[in-house]
């Protein structure tokens, strides 16, 4: 019996230091969309609306790409918008590299999903009061599908997140 208690005070010791470990609280905002059958097509948008309550500190604000096996690239390219709670737009081409030159996944995890946290904006501060609209969008296109009328397969989840620069 005594045995079991001291598991239990181990084990309850132990979720409460990943629990602490994992607590960011320099995270403003973490959300991601799951994509239906993991196949996410050109035209599909995934928004994000951020509210803002903080107009003086900097920010870094990150893509969370999940992909599986089937992803077929080697990189990611995205579109993205923000737009401004004044209306103003910042729009966007980025690519991303999602394997190394040997064609390894890049990104953690141990099985067959792999995350990358990509740099999106670093360093910036949101100075209008109100909510900030971000969009993103797949552009990967391959020779055959010139005309992006294929889905990108293999994307499982895509996230925004944004964290307060550590001073």
């Amino acid at each position: 019996m005594q045995t079991i208690l001291k598991i239990r005070k181990q084990l309850s010791s132990i979720i409460i230091a990943l629990l602490l470990i994992s607590c960011n609280s320099n995270m403003v905002f973490d959300q991601y969309q799951s994509i239906d059958n993991h196949e996410w097509p050109s035209g599909a948008k995934l928004d994000f609306i951020v509210p803002n309550l903080d107009t003086i500190s900097s920010k870094n604000v990150f893509i969370n790409i999940r992909n599986n096996k089937d992803y077929e690239f080697s990189s990611l390219f995205l579109i993205t918008k923000i737009e401004f709670p004044s209306g103003f737009q910042v729009v966007d081409t980025l690519e991303y590299e999602m394997t190394d030159a040997s064609g390894k996944w890049l990104g953690s995890g141990f099985t067959d999903i792999k995350e990358n946290k990509l740099f999106y904006k670093e360093n910036v501060v949101f100075s209008e009061k109100g909510d900030y609209k971000f969009m993103i969008q797949q552009a990967t296109r391959s020779i055959q599908d010139i005309e992006g009328k294929e889905p990108l397969k293999g994307i499982t989840n895509v996230g925004l997140s944004i964290e307060k620069v550590k001073k």
